[in-house]
This record gives structure tokens, C-alpha cells and sequence, in this order.
């Protein structure tokens, strides 16, 4: 059974309201002031208010507003009485959040057409409102399934941590590190286009491709190699036109070499304990965009205590208060500037990017990983 919500200073109208709603079969609550309207309203939660535009105290429209703001009262449906009928008053009512209007004297059959309408709008608005909460709790659940795949911090014989900040609950980046022997350690970090479900499920589908090694006869030492076999894989043509960029790289701890190779990814960053900088990237388009594409490999010496940064575009495409982006040089000026303040310059990086963006939120999925080399 639908409640309704009388709000009318004329106790006439609320006995003529009471006893025609109550006849269609709605529960009705009759009050004659706005304070006492907003109290029960907050209680009973009611699926319709019907309030009168002019009253003592709070007005219709002031009851409106309290109404609509009220999270736990937005879907209500909200009738204001009035024998105000110019275009202004409408609008000034429209832009209070009222749904509709009833003009003064009450045409009854009017009335209850206009409960009924409003009332099937207010069902509707339930009916979405479930559907959303539902919606959020299965993403808030596939989020944490995702966030399950990321690999934990590593401590020994590297010194390796993140940071992870999707611009939506799912995310398009993506990252994995893993020893392919004892020796050699393989690390990615992709970042598909897009955001959102669509944009995760590639990057899934690649974190389980390379972690099973499902890829026969592939070598995964050579990066090249890797990024070829992707490139054949995962085709825009048959992958919901969706491309992804990656970094992959291969560390070999005994001769502390690096063999890299990139697809259309933001290079990494290598900064030795002089603060020495190398932008370590190889020629390349997205992966999926072009089959014929080929790979290439790049190669570097790893000195001791070296810190390796690999990133997405998120880290560098953060919007300044003036409008503008940060840039890709900016942030590796200031990832050079901030690599010995302290020693967690991670989080010195992610803090000065969060208080250089002007939004609450990151436009792009955000990830950087950080490999420490003793």
C-alpha cells in the first residue's frame, strides 16, 4: 500500500484529500504545517507528498527542497497545491524539485489521475534506485576480484610497491610481476582504452594470458616476442575495438641487465642513487591496432640501488588549476625532484599529484609502479 503525505494548512483540504485517497486505497498521513510535514516525512518515508504552496512558516517550496535533498526522500513524488498559475511560479516550483502541480479549487478526477501518474513514477524511480544499489554492489565486488589479481608488495631480493587508483570502481590499467626462474623477473604494466567493465576485462584477460603462460611456444624472456604474440592476439577487429599500451620488461639478477619493449606506453623511468635519469621506451604502436606491427627490444645496465617507475598516462594527464594537463615532462621532472626526499617516494609522487589535481577525482585510471634495485 502506497503513503501518502498531506501537507495543507486548510483543514478542509485535508479531510477532502484524506477520505478520496483513502477510497483509491492509499495509507494517508494529514498534517498542517510544513515543520510537521518534513518530521513525517522523515519517518514514514511516504511514496507521494501532496503540500500546498502557501502556508505559515515553511512554504511548499521550501518543504521541496528539504525534500529532494534528503537522499532517503529523492525517489518521493512531490505534488504542490497552488492557485498560483503563471510560468514563473511553475518554474520557480520546477526548480525546487516539485514533479507536478494542482491548481486550486481540487478537480477530484484530476486528482486521482495525477496520484496515479505520479505514483508509477515514484515505482519506476524505486524500481531503478534497486536496480542501481544492486548494480554498484556487483562492480564493488568485481573491483575487489580485481584488485585480488594484483600481486603483493615484494620485499626481497627487489624492493618493489605501487599505487593503484582506478577513475571509476573498474579500471583499464593493469600490472603483474613474476620470476620466470630464479633468476629472471618478468614486470608489465598495460593500460587499455577506455574505462569502466569494457576496459577491464582485456586487461584481465591479458593478466591471466601472462601469468599462465597460455601462450605456447612463446619466449617469454624476449619482450619483443611477448608483444608480438598480444599484438596477434588481441586484435581491435575482434576485441570490441578495444587497443591497450604496455610496458614489458625482463630483469636478469645475476648480470642486473634489463630487456624492455614498449607498445605505444609512456616510458619508464630509471633514476640512479646520483639521480641520474634514462627514459627507457621502444618504438611501437598499441597493441591490436595494426597486425603487422613488430616489436623491438631495448637494453640497459641496472646500477645498484636504481629505482625503476613504470606508469600510465593517468599519472601525467592530471588537470592543473589553471585547466591545463601536467604533461608527461612535468611529471618526470617531479618524480627526478621528488626521488630522494624521502624515503617513501611513492607516496611523496602520489600526494603531489593529488593536491596538483584541481578534481576530486582522476580523469584516468591512475597506476605507477615502483621497483627498487639493491
Amino acid at each position: 500500500m502506497f503513503k501518502i503525505l498531506v501537507i495543507d494548512d486548510d483543514p478542509a483540504v485535508q479531510i477532502l484529500l484524506k477520505r478520496m485517497l483513502e477510497k483509491q486505497g492509499y495509507q494517508v498521513v494529514a498534517v498542517s504545517n510544513g515543520e510537521n510535514g518534513i518530521e513525517k516525512a522523515v519517518v514514514s518515508r511516504p511514496a507521494m507528498i501532496i503540500c500546498d504552496w502557501l502556508m505559515p512558516g515553511l512554504s511548499g517550496i521550501d518543504v521541496c527542497r528539504y525534500i529532494k535533498k534528503d537522499p532517503n526522500l529523492s525517489t518521493t513524488f512531490f505534488i504542490l497545491l497552488t492557485s498560483l498559475d503563471s510560468v514563473a511560479d511553475r518554474v520557480k516550483g520546477l526548480d525546487a524539485g516539485a514533479d507536478d502541480f494542482i491548481t486550486k479549487p481540487i478537480e477530484q478526477n484530476e486528482m486521482r489521475a495525477r496520484v496515479r501518474a505520479g505514483l508509477r513514477l515514484h515505482q519506476m524511480s524505486q524500481d531503478l534506485k534497486a536496480q542501481k544499489q544492486i548494480l554498484e554492489a556487483e562492480l564493488s565486488e568485481a573491483a575487489d576480484y580485481v584488485r585480488s589479481l594484483l600481486p603483493t608488495p615484494m620485499i626481497h631480493p627487489f624492493n618493489i610497491n605501487y599505487t593503484f587508483i582506478p577513475s571509476q570502481q573498474l579500471g583499464g590499467d593493469c600490472f603483474d610481476y613474476y620470476w620466470l626462474d630464479p633468476d629472471y623477473l618478468a614486470i608489465y604494466l598495460l593500460d587499455t582504452a577506455g574505462h569502466g567493465l569494457k576496459a577491464t576485462l582485456p586487461s584481465i584477460s591479458v593478466l591471466n594470458l601472462l601469468r599462465s603462460r597460455a601462450l605456447k611456444d612463446l619466449n617469454y624472456y624476449q619482450p619483443k616476442e611477448v608483444l608480438n604474440a598480444l599484438n596477434s592476439t588481441f586484435q581491435m577487429s575482434y576485441q570490441n575495438d578495444k587497443y591497450f599500451t604496455i610496458w614489458y620488461g625482463v630483469y636478469n639478477l645475476i648480470k642486473r641487465e634489463l630487456i624492455y619493449s614498449s607498445a605505444g606506453h609512456p616510458p619508464a623511468i630509471l633514476l640512479s642513487e646520483n639521480n641520474d635519469i634514462q627514459l627507457l621506451k621502444t618504438p611501437g604502436m598499441p597493441i591490436g591496432m595494426f597486425p603487422e606491427v613488430q616489436y623491438a627490444n631495448g637494453f640497459c645496465k641496472i646500477e645498484k640501488d636504481s629505482t625503476l617507475y613504470i606508469f600510465s598516462d593517468g599519472a601525467y594527464e592530471v588537470t592543473l588549476s589553471n585547466g591545463q594537463l601536467m604533461g608527461l615532462e612535468n611529471f618526470i621532472q617531479r618524480v627526478q625532484r621528488l626521488y630522494h626526499v624521502s624515503s617513501s617516494p611513492l607516496e611523496n609522487i602520489l600526494n603531489c599529484l593529488v593536491d596538483l589535481n584541481s578534481k576530486n577525482t582522476f580523469d584516468d585510471d591512475l597506476s605507477i609502479l615502483q621497483i627498487g634495485f639493491n
